[in-house]
């Protein structure tokens, strides 16, 4: 069984929202756009080699800046990763455009039906090597500050956390809570990868606490440096 068959046998879940017709044609419409523009990016990467054997085993789990979640949709598409997507009608246009790029959105958030969420991704987790994916400081902020759901999830299954961030030579910047950020046609782009970062399942409140900050402080140095590269301050 080829992976992309695969992964179009896992079962949806009860709770989870069913969306309108308008929705899934938002999302097709939303991943034939990424597709599209990411046909023109030049990426490359920084720091691959030292998490390269870990996102081969697909048990891991990437940590990124909401506002820097589009090009890794992109660039990992097909993956099949289990991703927490906010269960807001905002939430559900980009759960259909993260499903047409190949991915498993797990509706839930900070603010509605993330213990839900949580024990979803858990169980297929431990059942299946697939990787899982968060947008550490979504899904309303406050910006650039870890949410302590990515450190629970990873203690509660093991996997490590690998720190991630993008930056493009041109981009648009939105003005939105988070300032999305969405590389221009035909920019070069480039992924830098943190130091990986791992989850011991016996530790208590505040060594989970110490975890959430070196993850924060982790994601804040390589998107600095991702937005040096190009000469660009940090939005």
């Amino acid at each position: 069984m080829g992976k992309k068959d695969y992964y179009s046998t896992l079962p949806s879940d009860q709770w989870e929202i069913r969306p309108h017709a308008r929705y899934r044609l938002v999302g097709v419409a939303g991943g034939a756009l990424i597709a599209a523009l990411g046909r023109t990016w030049k990426v490359r990467a920084m720091d691959w080699g030292p998490v390269a054997d870990i996102m081969l085993s697909r048990r891991f789990i990437i940590a990124f800046w909401h506002s820097r979640l589009l090009i890794f949709a992109h660039t990992f598409k097909n993956w099949g990763g289990l991703c927490m997507v906010s269960r807001s009608t905002d939430g559900e246009l980009i759960a259909q455009v993260i499903k047409a790029r190949g991915h498993h959105p797990v509706r839930g958030s900070s603010t509605r039906g993330g213990s839900d969420a949580m024990d979803v991704m858990t169980r297929r987790l431990m059942q299946k090597d697939q990787p899982a994916a968060f947008a550490t400081d979504g899904p309303q902020g406050p910006r650039y500050k870890v949410q302590p759901g990515v450190i629970a999830l990873a203690r509660r299954t093991g996997y490590p956390i690998i720190p991630a961030t993008y930056s493009a030579r041109r981009r648009w910047v939105t003005k939105s809570w988070d300032r999305f950020i969405v590389p221009k046609p035909f920019s070069d782009c480039l992924l830098v990868f943190g130091n990986v970062l791992e989850v011991p399942p016996d530790l208590d409140r505040p060594q989970m606490e110490e975890k959430r900050r070196a993850l924060e402080r982790e994601l804040n140095r390589i998107t600095l440096t991702a937005d040096r590269h190009f000469g660009l301050q940090t939005p």
